[in-house]
């Protein structure tokens, strides 16, 4: 009997070390993801275009293969290879890390100028055949899973970075459980956005109350505005992230000024309103931080468009 309540105590210290273990992977993983909101953002921003132009009954089960697609970019080819830099480059993480704050910058700057700027597209007016449903699905998923590809590289890159220094379970169950908290949050949000217009001319249509269709055709009128605000927080983000990853970068390798200057300005306007000195803080930092990241995303789209462009172009046959 005393050996069997020895037993039981072990197995009951073994579970309380899991279900510490478990509790420390979930923690870090949602501090760490909460660094790569920016990326994040503009996921949830991208894909619901892809869904533009299909019937509303496969407007979800495309959802669900761009994610799944998702899922295995991040855990079968992505989670490997950041356990490979974590322990064998890692002084190699900040440096990926700063080129996926310079896209990030690049794709928000470059959003802000067309706005400001726009420019007349130039479109192909020769007929071409649009092809069966089936093989334009296929098409518009297999595109979106390469663009999944590039934004969950930086996602996957951020959270690395956030995780404390541990052993290789740990920053690999933590990775993982990042991975798929990020992926189930952003194709949800996705699935709840596209199918919101269809949900208010439900009840739009079938109502039994006035309020209730009301509410529906609310729902449908409001959704376009609620796009054009996903689309505007998204771009903000990205630049706001791009910067705050570029300025603590070069903060690691050694240039402390861009940081130094951020972190004074935030800090004196923190006291000149002690009241809120928390949120005013991280306003004037933000701020700063996307102001620093706007800058060098609008400098990048020169190179970008005549030099990396072209240079892609050539060595992937005009693809763009």
């Amino acid at each position: 009997m005393s050996g069997l309540i020895a037993l039981l105590d072990d197995v009951a210290g073994i579970a309380k070390v899991a279900a510490t273990s478990i509790d420390d992977v979930a923690a870090q993983a949602a501090k760490a993801s909460a660094k790569a909101a920016g990326a994040v953002i503009d996921d949830a921003a991208v894909t619901p275009k892809y869904v533009q132009g299909f019937e509303a009954k496969r407007e979800l089960p495309i959802i669900g293969r761009i994610a799944w697609g998702s899922i295995k970019n991040k855990l079968i080819i992505l989670l490997p290879i950041a356990l490979l830099l974590s322990a064998f480059a890692p002084w190699l993480i900040s440096p990926l890390l700063m080129l996926g704050g310079a896209y990030l910058c690049f794709e928000g700057a470059e959003k802000v100028w067309h706005v400001l700027f726009p420019h007349e597209h130039k479109w192909d007016h020769a007929e071409h055949p649009e092809g069966d449903p089936a093989h334009l699905e296929e098409s518009k998923v297999a595109g979106a899973i390469k663009t999944d590809f590039i934004l969950s590289a930086e996602i996957m890159t951020i959270i690395l970075s956030g995780i404390p220094n541990s052993n290789f379970w740990m920053e690999a169950a933590t990775l993982a459980v990042a991975a798929v908290g990020i992926t189930v949050a952003v194709y949800g949000s996705v699935a709840l956005i596209v199918k919101a217009d269809d949900f208010g001319l439900f009840l739009a249509q079938n109502g039994r109350l006035g309020v209730t269709q009301s509410l529906g055709r609310g729902i449908v009128k409001s959704m376009p505005y609620v796009m054009k605000l996903l689309t505007i927080v998204g771009t903000a983000a990205m630049i706001w992230v791009g910067g705050s990853i570029i300025v603590h970068g070069l903060h690691e390798l050694g240039w402390h000024m861009p940081y130094d200057t951020i972190h004074h300005l935030a800090e004196v306007a923190a006291h000149a309103v002690p009241q809120f000195a928390g949120f005013v803080k991280w306003v004037v930092t933000a701020a700063l931080d996307g102001v620093l990241g706007l800058a060098l995303g609008v400098l990048i789209i020169p190179l970008a468009t005549w030099v990396i462009g072209p240079i892609w172009g050539a060595i992937f046959k005009g693809k763009a």
